[in-house]
């Protein structure tokens, strides 16, 4: 480990990845963001879907000041977040079939867009959400760490992890166990990452996504915050003008 405190080296390694990220994978969030400009220009519907802590990113990209209006959360009950119990949630990412259910019971079609995050991509619920998705007709932009296929086995039937199954894949560069410090003091490595560097990435993609639909003459659906004055009647607007394509309002 470096020297500074464990905040410091926590900062540090969390500003390491950004770079990478920056570096490494400016072509993948370039395509994701043209992918999802694509689909807006085209009048399709945008979804993010993550499970366990990768919902938080999701999340984020939903209803969110700043952000692209049409960006609604494909939830599963039970895995979004650390709901109570916490531990139904990693058990539900083991369960075949429920990515089908859960598909056939959203409003998701083809000609629409589908950004699944998920960490490791081994489990059956985002690798058959990617699957499915794809059979379905939609865009697939799949965020993970590519380092858990490459050093663990895939926990779906088919032996293939969710990376295998998207149009666009972004990599977060997490190492496998997502803690970035040790000490000798502390038993088991800490302080994870993840979080920090999925949701930068998803922001960078929507920031190329808005940019891009304006490139092309077109007035990117933003929200404005209802905090600043003026933003609730903004949002109203893009509500109304984009109403066939916004489910988080309903």
């Amino acid at each position: 480990m470096s020297d500074g405190t464990p905040a410091d080296q926590f900062l540090d390694a969390a500003i390491g990845l950004l770079r990478r990220v920056r570096e490494e994978e400016a072509e993948s969030i370039a395509a994701a963001g043209t992918l999802l400009a694509d689909t807006v220009a085209a009048g399709g519907r945008l979804f993010a879907f993550g499970a366990g802590h990768s919902s938080l990113a999701a999340q984020d990209v939903v209803y969110r000041a700043g952000g692209l209006a049409l960006m609604n959360l494909l939830a599963v009950p039970g895995a979004v977040g650390v709901e109570i119990p916490a531990t139904l949630g990693s058990a539900l990412e083991r369960v075949d079939g429920l990515a089908s259910a859960v598909l056939d019971t959203s409003p998701i079609r083809a000609g629409d867009a589908l950004v699944i995050i998920s960490l490791s991509g081994r489990n059956a619920l985002p690798v058959e959400m990617a699957m499915n998705a794809r059979a379905l007709g939609v865009k697939v932009i799949g965020l993970t760490s590519v380092a858990y296929a490459s050093e663990t086995g895939s926990r779906h039937v088919s032996g293939t992890y969710m990376r295998d199954h998207c149009d666009v894949v972004l990599d977060s560069k997490i190492s496998i166990g997502d803690a970035e410090l040790t000490l000798d003091t502390i038993p088991a490595p800490f302080a994870p990452a993840s979080t920090v560097v999925t949701s930068a990435i998803l922001q960078s993609v929507m920031a190329t996504t808005a940019a891009t639909l304006a490139d092309r003459g077109i007035e990117p659906p933003l929200l404005r915050s209802g905090n600043v004055d003026g933003g609730h009647e903004w949002n109203g607007r893009v509500f109304k003008e984009y109403a066939d394509r916004i489910f988080y309002q309903r």
